[in-house]
């Protein structure tokens, strides 16, 4: 009889661990950016992101086109629309004290453009430079993972 009530206690300490235990969220944000070689100033609601801009992809001004956000558990998949035919594929792999383990496919119209991995850190925006757009202008998304 005692290893039955063994068990059972066990079992009932393990599920209400289990219960109290909630899955880790983590919400990534994307915006949609044009970056151009012409001289000009660049969108106000990406003051905050522009240094990042100049540094990574090294153009001279900086537009808006769009954004998307989705809150995922880690892990799971999720996707998220940034306008005009853009779309960011994502899948959540793990988390720790350096931030969360992201694999993402950047899509336009159902074509893959590009395909990468990268860890996201709170606050601190990662940028993914893209295809051109025209001779002038490149995409580009910041990504940030809160």
């Amino acid at each position: 009889m005692k290893p039955i009530r063994l068990a059972l206690a066990l079992f009932l300490l393990l599920a209400a661990a289990s219960i109290g235990r909630t899955a880790e969220q983590t919400t990534v944000r994307a915006i949609l950016v044009t970056a151009s070689k012409e001289k000009g100033a660049s969108d106000q609601r990406l003051a905050a992101y522009e240094p990042t801009l100049r540094r990574i992809l090294r153009f001279e001004s900086y537009r808006y086109v769009g954004e998307g956000s989705v809150s995922l558990a880690v892990p799971a998949k999720g996707a998220l629309s940034l306008g005009t035919g853009h779309r960011l594929d994502l899948e959540t792999e793990t988390s720790n004290d350096s931030g969360v383990r992201v694999k993402l496919a950047w899509s336009e119209g159902g074509r893959v453009l590009m395909q990468t991995g990268l860890t996201l850190r709170p606050g601190v925006p990662a940028v993914l430079g893209g295809p051109r757009k025209d001779d002038d202008e490149v995409y580009a998304v910041i990504i940030i993972g809160r």
